[in-house]
């Protein structure tokens, strides 16, 4: 199998931060993830006009924002609307991150942004359920995104990457280098952020590992078996695997 390098799938033309292609990844049985299909990111509100026209013509068609409803109100994002994007709201958040008082901030104060994500999992599985049912369904390239492209977009991107046959290393390791590339960028929310809550601006590998060992322990290993338990069919998993996997 292939060394695995993150910085390859940078995409360096676009103005979105955190912003990665997800193909390029080594799989088992010596194939690689398709490349020009999805793409990962933080996200969009920062964008200028000319940026926005820049995205769509990458080849973007499809924007899934995994937001909660609050930030979208809070901060829009300039693809709802636009007659030339299927856009979609899946959020995988419940309350408002950007309320550091919000009941769901108040239980990461205390735990890990792994434990997060197995509530994710556990509460929200139809959500994922419907997030996958998008990419395997959608047109052009499918651009899925967060706030900053490191949390419940990691989640998503480590669960297609468990479908297609990637190593838990690779996974864990396409997870950490987020804060590496967002580190700039956050450092001045990261001064005015409780010190009790700065880990959630992070990506510590050890939030990656505690998701995986999650995956292990409940479903065997196989993301497949949780989607299924959430309404995605079998069939739909197999097109997926079809449509992401190549030589």
């Amino acid at each position: 199998m292939d060394t695995y390098n993150p910085d390859t799938q940078l995409i360096k033309e676009l103005a979105l931060i955190n912003c990665r292609e997800l193909g390029g990844m080594p799989l088992a049985g010596g194939k690689v993830f398709r490349k020009g299909l999805f793409i990962r990111c933080g996200s969009p509100e920062w964008l200028s006009a000319e940026e926005i026209k820049e995205v769509k013509n990458y080849g973007i068609k499809t924007v899934i924002d995994l937001r909660a409803p609050e930030e979208l109100n809070d901060t829009g994002n300039p693809y709802q609307n636009d007659p030339d994007i299927r856009f979609y709201n899946v959020p995988l958040f419940n309350g408002n991150p950007n309320d550091t008082k919000d009941a769901s901030m108040e239980y990461i104060r205390t735990h890990t942004l792994g434990d997060y994500y197995v509530i994710i999992a556990e509460e929200m599985g139809d959500r994922l359920a419907d997030i996958f049912r998008l990419l395997l369904n959608c047109e052009g390239i499918a651009m899925f995104h967060c706030a900053h492209g490191k949390d419940r977009t990691g989640v998503v991107a480590a669960l297609l990457y468990l479908l297609c046959g990637a190593s838990r290393e690779d996974i864990i390791l396409n997870y950490k280098v987020s804060y590496d590339y967002l580190k700039d960028f956050l450092e001045p929310f990261m001064r005015r952020m409780p010190d009790d809550l700065k880990h959630c601006l992070r990506s510590d590998e050890h939030n990656m590992v505690t998701f995986l060992d999650y995956i292990d322990c409940k479903w065997n290993g196989d993301a497949s078996a949780l989607l299924i338990a959430n309404g995605l069919k079998a069939e739909e998993i197999c097109k997926l695997r079809n449509k992401c996997i190549t030589d």
